[in-house]
């Protein structure tokens, strides 16, 4: 027997005083670097910081299996993985994100619960065509991304080719993690593509391939637009 799922939902925003802003791309984009110049830019103008990542390296339960499998040292079910990471997120948000945002505070992300998609669809071997996109998303993240998880006030993509990305991740000369294969890299970016047009509204997309400082002055310029 088949079930029809069908209604409109949106996203949980953000109803506190602090403000919530995610850098979102893949690796190679320079999220790492811009979340750093975020965090100088908006403490020189004395607004109280809290920076952060997801997943999280150091803090919390699960943040130390997720680092073993991110760099080959463990193995897990990749959906499973997907789920793992959600689990890590809502952690996240109840320890971190909510209270500082309750206080006022900017909070800066290497990543929030958009990321789930992309890197989703390859776990599970999904496909942009059709509604496969959709079947994902409804079993994946109906409870994480319109209900559970408080969408950024700001969310940043940092748009760059994949021989640009390829080229910074083999410059930084550390150990890849498993999403770091010139493959997966090319179908992470399509789905970033198809997420950034989906919900074209939420995000602020940025030629990444410039300077480092250029790229900071147009995340400014738009996120104070």
């Amino acid at each position: 027997m088949r079930y029809h799922v069908d209604f409109d939902i949106d996203f949980r925003r953000n109803s506190f005083e602090g403000t919530y802003i995610a850098v979102e791309g893949v690796d190679g984009s320079g999220k790492t670097t811009q979340v750093e110049r975020l965090t100088k830019y908006f403490k020189d103008r004395g607004r109280e910081v809290v920076r952060t990542r997801e997943p999280r390296k150091e803090d919390g339960m699960i943040a130390e299996l997720v680092q073993k499998i991110l760099h080959g040292k463990t193995k897990i079910p990749a959906v499973a993985f997907q789920y793992l990471f959600s689990a890590d997120r809502e952690m996240h948000h109840e320890e971190l994100v909510i209270p500082s945002l309750k206080a006022g505070k900017v909070v800066i992300s290497d990543r929030c619960f958009w990321s789930s998609i992309p890197y989703g669809l390859l776990d599970r071997g999904i496909g942009l065509e059709g509604k496969n996109v959709k079947y994902m998303l409804a079993a994946q993240c109906i409870l994480s991304m319109y209900h559970q998880f408080i969408v950024p006030d700001y969310s940043v993509y940092l748009d760059v080719p994949l021989n640009v990305a390829m080229k910074r991740i083999e410059r930084e000369g550390q150990k890849k993690e498993i999403y770091e294969e010139k493959e997966k890299l090319e179908k992470i970016i399509k789905g970033y593509k198809w997420l950034v047009k989906e919900y074209e509204d939420e995000f602020v997309e940025v030629d990444a391939t410039k300077s480092v400082a250029s790229v900071t002055k147009s995340i400014v310029a738009k996120i104070k637009g």
